[in-house]
């Protein structure tokens, strides 16, 4: 059971990797995984055999997420925005409670962490003000191999920080058009460097923000739900008539049960460690 719901969290990060503002940290912070899933793939070769049992059944929910959910989710929030957007703010909502409580039982809450809370949560109301005064290009025939290769790298940042939307990076980056594209049709000479870039990325990445938990917890990870608060600017809706004040509420609920869900089916005391 275990495995299917990594299967399912998967598909959701994978699903954040798209989402316009959103991130995969994030999700990965919400469903518990965020650092068992460092320490999975730093230490990999320490105990393979377990690790592959835990990264595998995410790592498919990620392929069946990107893949699937380029297309369905384009479509979901093109048609359905209202639904689409506060289901997302519902799983957000329905974890921070959650994550607030595992900080503190592994480190005394200190005043001064709320700090860090809060200048990240401002900084994430900026991207949000920065993505919506961007424009995205669409000319790939000028971007280049390496150029590609180093979007992944930079792109990395985005996947691996919760808060840092990948969306938001390849938009300033001028490749998200391109990107979404490329997955829609599996394009080979773009998705390849820039998931050679993406994986050197990652690795430095988490190495980071490893080392970062293990000498400042407290502060890293209330840093972090921080930037998990300020994901949520991103994906309000605008200008909503009652009808979809309506659905929205239901659609938040929606998403709180579901993350609820998705905790009672994790394992808490291996998920912050």
């Amino acid at each position: 059971m275990t495995g299917f719901f990594n299967i399912i969290k998967g598909i959701f990060i994978g699903a954040g990797a798209i989402v316009p503002g959103l991130s995969s940290g994030v999700l990965c912070v919400i469903f518990g995984i965020y650092e068992k899933l460092l320490d999975a793939v730093l230490n990999f070769f320490k105990d393979i055999k377990q690790n592959i049992k835990f990264l595998f059944p995410i790592a498919l929910g990620v392929g069946i997420g990107v893949l699937l959910f380029s297309n369905v989710l384009n479509y979901a929030l093109y048609e359905f925005p209202v639904q689409t957007k506060s289901i997302f703010i519902g799983l957000i909502l329905g974890t921070i409670p959650s994550l607030i409580k595992e900080v503190n039982e592994k480190e005394a809450f200190r005043p001064q962490n709320v700090i860090y809370l809060l200048i990240a949560l401002a900084i994430g109301v900026i991207t949000v003000i920065l993505e919506n005064q961007m424009t995205i290009i669409s000319n790939a025939e000028e971007i280049n191999t390496f150029y590609l290769i180093l979007c992944g790298v930079i792109m990395s940042l985005g996947i691996i920080v919760p808060g840092v939307s990948s969306t938001i990076i390849l938009m300033l980056l001028g490749v998200y058009s391109v990107y979404l594209q490329s997955i829609a049709n599996l394009y080979l000479p773009v998705l390849i460097p820039m998931g050679i870039g993406l994986v050197l990325g990652s690795i430095v990445v988490m190495k980071i923000t490893k080392k970062l938990l293990e000498k400042y917890y407290a502060k890293t990870f209330y840093s972090i739900i921080g930037f998990t608060i300020g994901s949520i600017f991103v994906l309000v809706q605008q200008g909503m008539n009652p009808l979809e004040m309506v659905l929205s509420i239901l659609c938040i609920l929606l998403g709180v049960y579901i993350s609820r869900m998705m905790i009672f089916f994790s394992v808490p005391k291996s998920s912050f460690h």
